[in-house]
């Protein structure tokens, strides 16, 4: 093939698998098989994979992710990224019609009504069709730079869909995770031992800011668009014709548009839109009203915070009344005891609501909640509701206090409450329920990914004593085998299977491990920071507190847990016994090359063309450089690449080496 009939194939390619991608998440309507579309996804790969100096950073196929970020940078935003002013009442809402009717002197006023998202906001920018950045609202002024992983969601169009696009188009809108998607996320935390996330917006915040994007390709996070920020070449003269025109260049627009030609229509809009809110894919918290006319969008104009022609009608959250029928008290497996209420099942915000947890004793005794009292619970976002309250008045005496326990009441056990916490804690490492959370954490995805290893075998394994420690796992014997065929719902062949996983995990990287031993404030995140400092765990293992505390990101809460862990007798068995298993316990040293950047302290900022970043900062290791996320006095070089932000100023003011992209060719080619 020649290079031009190359470049053409992968364009057409790229542009029919956007295509069928704005059609299956954005229109909802599907025009080929799942076959047709991998088929298709497949030959863009192996055409990539055999050109990859063809590649290119808004192809469908990087929106996996795969580049890890020490840190987010801060970015300006071209145009500040408000807020709006809230309302809560039909009253409030008149009270803003009248004063935009008297900065107008018109009382002839079109409105629009949209859903208001409960949601990340986001600003994404598009330089002649390509997504160049992605800024998070931030204080309004300064955003934080998270174009790698918006780049993962797969709703949104690395480029726009036409072949003219503007030449800059920022389009202003919210990030979030559909409702059914965050149940199932949050079902398979549970099955991996994690724990689950309190609400959709909060997970999806803490999905924006992960430094990994892969991890974040992963999240089933989505997007709406219905405003802008700067553009060229393109005039809008209304809301309805912006929200047109973002549909057409392939962008997804609210689900719900009312244009309405009073403020009666508005109030009629905002109660259509309530009683319809059960029916959207994600969390509402309310109405936007916005001035339809762009040109009285401008005469109105903006106070110091928010704009004057837009405000938010927020709905109440949902709430019931229903019975606390009993307590329950759930083990994790750091041994926290969590008390969850046990409700008389009640229909709230599309769902039937049977659980709500209590968080602590504490909480418990602050609220006065007792056994057999009617209670208000509220949505308000939540998967597992709060207890807002108990209805005292409604109490006839038999009602039963709930007292904080003594035993552990899976072991019996004493309790404890550690100074500083509120949490109440079983003091019996060796307790069944904590054993088995500790070893369902340990086989979790996001650990050893030991995907066979669930909840129900792991209890299996547990009660019938084959197990008791992550070490058990990986020494199995001929007898222990054999009962576990015999076992209903198991086989020579799920034996087998498992089996096979176990030994294949022992080959993951020592992060995997490091995290799998569930040390308590010690995540996947500072698993990896750890190794990268320590190279291994037994060197990790012999740190005292003060080494620990000077790593970054590690302060002495997590220091003094890491210190305490590895200075308990039992655990360390444990890992003499991960170790003997065959387990990496260390990092694989590459040789590092002697070169210009030997020894030398490296920051990236910018878009690189021919680098992706991650590939970059691993050359670079490689040469002998500390490849780090922000700009100080020991920085020895700023590598930049386009759009650079504020690294670039703070580098120019300390006086630090720039290299640009060609200069940094010429490094890498002759080193």
């Amino acid at each position: 093939m020649s290079t031009e009939s190359i470049i053409q194939k992968l364009d057409f390619l790229r542009k029919t698998i956007e295509h069928h991608n704005y059609l299956y998440y954005v229109e909802a309507k599907p025009e080929i098989s799942d076959f047709e579309y991998d088929s298709l996804y497949r030959e863009l790969e192996e055409l990539e994979l055999q050109y990859p100096d063809f590649v290119v950073p808004h192809s469908p196929t990087q929106k996996v992710g795969g580049q890890v970020l020490s840190e987010f940078e801060d970015f300006p935003h071209s145009v500040p990224m408000l807020s709006l002013d809230n309302t809560y009442n039909e009253e409030e809402l008149t009270a803003f019609h009248n004063r935009v009717i008297k900065i107008l002197g018109e009382d002839k006023i079109t409105y629009t009504v949209e859903p208001k998202i409960d949601g990340v906001g986001i600003s994404i920018r598009y330089e002649n069709g390509i997504l160049q950045r992605a800024l998070t609202r931030g204080n309004g002024d300064v955003g934080d730079d998270v174009t790698i992983n918006v780049k993962t969601i797969k709703s949104i169009p690395s480029r726009l869909h036409p072949d003219d696009p503007p030449a800059i188009w920022e389009a202003r809108g919210e990030i979030f995770i559909p409702k059914a998607d965050f149940l199932k996320l949050n079902e398979e935390r549970e099955q991996n031992g994690e724990d689950r996330f309190a609400n959709p917006r909060n997970c999806t915040a803490g999905s924006l800011k992960l430094l990994d994007s892969a991890e974040v390709a992963k999240r089933p996070l989505d997007a709406v668009f219905y405003t802008i920020g700067e553009i060229s070449d393109t005039t809008i003269y209304s809301q309805k014709n912006l929200l047109d025109e973002l549909t057409r260049l392939g962008l997804k627009t609210p689900d719900f548009y009312r244009e309405c030609q009073s403020i009666e229509d508005v109030i009629k809009a905002i109660n259509e839109l309530e009683s319809l809110r059960d029916q959207f894919s994600c969390e509402l918290d309310g109405a936007v009203v916005k001035v339809n006319n762009f040109d009285f969008q401008n005469v109105l104009g903006f106070t110091a915070k928010s704009p004057r022609w837009a405000i938010a009608y927020k709905f109440e959250s949902e709430k019931a009344i229903t019975t606390i029928q009993d307590i329950t008290i759930q083990v994790g497996r750091t041994g926290t005891l969590t008390p969850v209420a046990e409700l008389e099942p009640v229909f709230l915000s599309g769902t039937t609501v049977s659980r709500a947890t209590l968080h602590n004793f504490e909480e418990v005794a602050r609220k006065d909640i007792r056994i057999g009292d009617e209670v208000e619970i509220e949505k308000a976002g939540e998967i597992i509701p709060a207890v807002l309250r108990s209805l005292k008045n409604a109490r006839d005496g038999s009602e039963k206090e709930i007292s904080q326990p003594v035993n552990c009441p899976e072991c019996q056990a004493p309790v404890t409450v550690l100074e500083d916490e509120v949490a109440v804690r079983c003091t019996n490492f060796e307790c069944p329920k904590q054993v088995k959370e500790r070893i369902i954490h340990f086989a979790s995805r996001g650990a050893m990914d030991i995907e066979t290893l669930g909840e129900a075998l792991v209890e299996l394994l547990v009660d019938n004593h084959f197990i008791s420690n992550p070490g058990d796992i990986y020494n199995f014997n001929n007898d222990q085998i054999e009962h576990l065929k015999s076992c209903e719902g198991l086989g020579e062949t799920s034996i087998e299977k498992l089996l096979l996983k176990i030994e294949d995990s022992k080959s993951n990287p020592p992060w995997r491990l490091l995290f799998g031993l569930g040390i308590r404030h010690v995540g996947a995140k500072s698993s990896k920071t750890l190794i990268r400092h320590f190279n291994s765990i037994p060197a990790l293992a012999s740190a005292s507190e003060e080494e620990l505390i000077d790593i970054h990101d590690i302060g002495p809460v997590v220091a003094e847990s890491i210190y305490t862990y590895f200075r308990d007798e039992k655990n360390s068995l444990i890992l003499e016994k991960l170790k003997n298993c065959g387990l990496k316990l260390s990092e694989d040293i590459k040789e590092i090359q002697n070169s210009f950047f030997t020894g030398k302290t490296c920051v990236l900022t910018g878009t690189l063309g021919t680098y992706k970043r991650d590939v970059l900062k691993n050359r670079l290791s490689d040469l002998g450089a500390n490849v780090t996320g922000s700009v100080s006095t020991n920085t020895d070089y700023l590598i930049v690449g386009e759009n650079a932000g504020s690294k670039l100023q703070k580098a120019e003011k300390l006086g630090v080496k720039i290299i640009n992209e060609n200069e940094l060719i010429e490094l890498l080619e002759n080193p």
